[in-house]
């Protein structure tokens, strides 16, 4: 029966534990042939260095005094004298006699063990570069700080983000963003000091502490040091290609006092530089985290706020440059929460971007647009269209243009009551089907405008190319156009190439006297500013359109 349990090993051993019985487990477990272990000492086949005068002490304890050797786990050797983990128990045979046997009874735990060190290694470090995972590197942080605090020492922390990495995935294969990882790790170890942490945090994200650091020439000099691990190109799909990263540094104490302050004020500082481009490097200030807290908190009050009916749109009349008359309304979004002050565009529509909830707001600006000029054309004013601002990411929204369109029925508006106005990296990247909307638009007679002109990619070729019937010179050209030379010539050609090109041309951002003089000059057709009027409530256009006098805070 002993011999047909492959997988248990059984031994009996005499009173002085030398070898009676060595069953076929046994051999595979420990190495040892039957004909090899018959006679040998127990201590001498299996029994480690550490543990030999344990065991001759437990053996002589049961036969003399009765005690037993308790069962449990052991690591016992293996003929190679590599250690065998086992569960063993133990049983006395011919107890109070002169001739005791002990038989050992070993189950062989290696493949369970196996299994949780596997196991322990998946929860603790990352499966490919075999790097610290994050919960891991929190600890071994958070102990490195301690040792920092006990002998003074500052700490950088650098957040890396492989730049594009979605995109080496997405051309070249899993397999070679794989590869890339493995090489990256490579040269992070090779130049990683003993006391230096490196972890992989995500798919492309790795984060490093670098304790020692006291001075800001520290700091820098670890930073060119992480920048340098790029500098040479990795061999991908069989070609040289150059990777970057952002970096985001956050440095102990001044940025947080624990692995994981450290760690999320890095992430911020990363995130802050991975809007200024490819390798771009930011430390962490605390009012990036101010900023991120109150973006966060905008961008989870949005939806409330307009089911809550906190926007409005106010209008900014476009004037004839020669006349002064008014010509047309731009519609611009405001934001008013019912506590608080006002939140400024620039801040809250890109978080609608971001957040996906500029598709709600632009239909809500559609609707109050084409509402409020239904009720102005009930109150005689039919000669003033009104501009509305449609973003890029309003367009990744196959059906915009078209729900723009129903709007406009629905209302009963035609071409001349409703205008829109977009940027002209808009128009460059916008897909085949938002063009040929746009073209539709056209022919139909909608005014289009190309917002922003000169600012973006400033490519005159597609002015030829695109359904565009304005173009709006930016602010930044008109501002200084009567003092310097260069931006008054860039103005002048806008306007000059705008009409040779049939286009209407309006001048934003018109401030004072000199710079209307200077459009009249130039024949330029409208202007919109605060020399004129500025943005109004549909109130204020009421009194103005009627032909009273606007509040103060209506004219400049």
């Amino acid at each position: 029966m002993l011999e047909s349990l492959p997988k248990v090993a059984v031994q009996g051993y005499d009173r002085d534990r030398r070898v009676i019985y060595w069953n076929e487990g046994s051999t595979r477990l420990y190495g040892y042939t039957a004909e090899e272990a018959q006679g040998q000492l127990l201590e001498d086949l299996i029994i480690p260095a550490f543990m030999r005068d344990g065991v001759i002490q437990a053996h002589c304890a049961w036969i003399e005094d009765g005690v037993d050797i308790p069962a449990g786990e052991l690591e016992l050797k293996h003929k190679t004298g590599e250690l065998v983990s086992v569960f063993s128990q133990h049983l006395m045979l011919n107890e109070h006699t002169d001739s005791p046997l002990m038989f050992c009874v070993d189950v062989d735990l290696s493949d369970q063990k196996r299994a949780h060190r596997d196991l322990e290694f998946a929860t603790r470090f990352d499966r490919l570069t075999h790097l610290p995972n994050r919960q891991t590197f929190e600890v071994d942080l958070d102990s490195l700080l301690d040792s920092c605090r006990r002998q003074g020492n500052g700490l950088a922390t650098i957040y890396l983000d492989i730049d594009h990495f979605v995109e080496i995935n997405d051309a070249l294969g899993y397999d070679q963003g794989d590869r890339l990882l493995i090489e990256l790790t490579r040269r992070l170890k090779e130049c990683q000091r003993v006391t230096d942490l490196v972890s992989r945090v995500s798919s492309d994200e790795f984060v490093l502490a670098f304790p020692g650091v006291h001075l800001a020439p520290d700091v820098r000099r670890i930073v060119r040091h992480v920048q340098n691990v790029f500098r040479e190109p990795f061999v991908l799909d069989g070609r040289e290609r150059q990777v970057t990263a952002c970096l985001g540094v956050a440095l102990f104490p001044e940025n947080g006092e624990s692995s994981r302050e450290l760690i999320r004020n890095a992430d911020v500082a990363k995130n802050r530089a991975k809007l200024d481009g490819r390798g771009a490097v930011r430390f962490f200030q605390q009012k990036l985290h101010d900023e991120l807290v109150r973006q966060h908190y905008l961008s989870a009050r949005l939806e409330e706020a307009l089911d809550n009916g906190e926007f409005s749109l106010h209008y900014q009349p476009q004037v004839s440059a020669a006349s002064g008359r008014i010509e047309n309304l731009e519609a611009l979004l405001r934001w008013e929460p019912a506590e608080g002050p006002p939140i400024s565009p620039v801040e809250f529509i890109p978080l609608a971007e971001r957040s996906g909830v500029i598709h709600r707001l632009g239909d809500w600006v559609i609707e109050e647009a084409c509402r409020q000029q239904v009720e102005w054309r009930a109150k005689g004013f039919h000669e003033h269209r009104i501009d509305i601002n449609v973003s890029g990411r309003q367009l990744l929204r196959t059906d915009a243009l078209k729900r723009f369109e129903d709007s406009l029925q629905r209302h009963g508006l035609g071409p001349r009551d409703i205008g829109i106005e977009l940027t002209e990296n808009v128009l460059i990247e916008a897909e085949e089907t938002v063009l040929e909307d746009l073209w539709r638009l056209y022919h139909r007679g909608i005014r289009i405008a190309i917002d922003d002109f000169g600012i973006g990619y400033s490519s005159l070729s597609y002015l030829k190319h695109f359904p565009v019937t304005a173009l709006k010179i930016d602010r930044s050209f008109i501002h200084d156009a009567p003092t310097q030379p260069k931006d008054r010539a860039i103005m002048e050609g806008a306007i000059f190439i705008g009409h040779r090109l049939g286009l209407e041309v309006v001048a934003e951002g018109v401030e004072n006297a000199e710079q209307l003089s200077l459009l009249r000059e130039m024949h330029c057709d409208l202007v919109q500013g605060f020399f004129f009027y500025r943005p109004m409530p549909a109130k204020e256009i009421d009194r103005l359109l009627g032909g009273f006098v606007p509040s103060d805070d209506g004219d400049a």
